[in-house]
């Protein structure tokens, strides 16, 4: 039998061996752990602590961690009844992982993943950065008080390599500045940078679209954010915007000049998306009576050389369905697509053939959650704290309220285990 005075002496004898390493082998023994048990490793020596909350091994093991697929359902009415938001992690084998995410709140929206934290936008006064894997959280103070017609789509978070630099950024309508016949439009960019004292605007060149944004989507990409605004000018109607995180400055950049519209079919529709770290864009034609039908096949487009604005088609799809989820659409060869009540993924085989979305590997059920409506996210659980930004002036406590509101939630799910509890026991009858 062990006493604990003999496993006491077996870590002190356990430690002394791995401290006697050299420093770049116990580097390379930490790279290989998880963040759940390097948290715990952490624990064990100041040594250790100051070794795996270093920055330089913080951003060493971010380049090592396991990307996941991260899918949210936000909160919403179905059939007349409440459901809360709720998140799913799809592991490298490309099924639904049992990890909870207890940093989603039941009325959160989540509107960016980056490096292992999340942006989620609250009905509150606040917005929330939360890192996924140690459950840490910031809260802060929205960048404008009027913020009627405010929507989490208007809401990015991104990192720049080079600056090492976390921003927030949001497109502020011009309907909260006082100007209601321009409601659709935003003319505004408001960025904060963590650890700043506040927000600070940063005009947009021309009055851009609010209704692309919302539609499309936006995506950040190696530092630059981008979104897609109307051009009736162009080809395709509409052209990509981009920010840089760095420079805060904008730019534009044409889309593809090909066109392979047909006219039995109707207008066209776009959304901007990230596969596997490069920016894409999504297309097809719609149903000439219902916009909701994508016709003509599902192609897709990237961008291939920033500067001299290269385009490539390197996809292209029968039989798509409705829902193109997103801001992230693939990781890994793979895309995700959402159909019916169903989420499914495709393997990509080569580039510039066409693929059947018949041919869809199913991930889950996501009822009773409402169709159309999921986002999906690439996401890691990483080491990045965000103690270093609490003391910011814009920081703040969450609101009391929302612990009455978790509260209310809590009766809502122990109405649902009741009910699956009841299902469970009729199944075993």
């Amino acid at each position: 039998m062990v006493t604990g005075e003999t496993n006491s002496k077996w870590q002190i004898n356990e430690e002394c061996i791995i401290n006697c390493l050299p420093g770049d082998l116990i580097e390379r023994i930490f790279l290989r752990l998880p963040v759940s048990t390097l948290l715990r490793c952490a624990g064990v020596c100041k040594l250790w602590q100051n070794f795996i909350r270093d920055p330089q091994f913080v951003a060493s093991h971010l380049q090592h961690a396991h990307r996941y697929a991260l899918l949210f359902f936000p909160q919403g009415l179905v059939s007349g009844k409440p459901y809360p938001s709720d998140a799913i992690l799809i592991d490298e084998a490309w099924s639904p992982s049992t990890y909870a995410v207890p940093v989603i709140g039941p009325d959160d929206f989540l509107f960016s993943s980056c490096n292992g934290l999340i942006g989620l936008y609250t009905k509150t006064s606040t917005i929330k950065i939360a890192n996924l894997a140690t459950g840490e959280c910031i809260h802060l103070e929205k960048p404008a008080k009027n913020m009627r017609g405010d929507h989490f789509s208007f809401y990015s978070f991104g990192f720049h390599p080079m600056t090492k630099e976390y921003k927030i950024t949001h497109f502020l309508g011009d309907c909260a500045e006082g100007r209601p016949h321009n409601k659709d439009k935003f003319s505004v960019t408001q960025v904060y940078t963590l650890g700043d004292e506040k927000w600070k605007d940063i005009p947009t060149p021309e009055a851009l679209s609010l209704n692309s944004v919302r539609n499309s989507g936006v995506v950040n990409v190696d530092g630059t954010l981008y979104w897609l605004t109307e051009d009736k000018t162009v080809t395709w109607q509409h052209t990509v915007m981009s920010f840089d995180l760095k420079e805060e400055s904008f730019a534009m950049i044409q889309l593809p000049a090909d066109r392979e519209d047909h006219d039995h079919f109707g207008p066209r529709k776009f959304w901007i998306r990230d596969i596997d770290g490069k920016l894409c864009i999504v297309t097809a034609q719609t149903g000439r009576y219902d916009a909701r039908i994508l016709l003509g096949g599902l192609q897709i487009w990237t961008l291939d050389n920033t500067v001299e604005q290269m385009w490539s088609q390197k996809y292209k799809f029968t039989n798509p369905p409705y829902y193109i989820p997103g801001p992230h659409f693939g990781h890994r060869d793979r895309i995700l697509t959402q159909s019916g009540i169903s989420v499914g993924s495709y393997e990509l085989i080569g580039e510039n053939i066409e693929i059947s979305f018949s041919k869809m590997a199913e991930l889950l059920d996501f009822s009773p959650h409402r169709q159309y409506n999921m986002q999906s996210y690439i996401c890691v659980k990483s080491l990045v704290c965000l103690d270093v930004y609490k003391n910011a002036g814009i920081v703040r406590r969450p609101n009391q309220r929302q612990g009455w509101e978790l509260k209310k939630w809590e009766v809502w799910e122990n109405e649902l285990r009741n009910v699956e509890n009841l299902r469970s026991n009729i199944d075993k009858l």
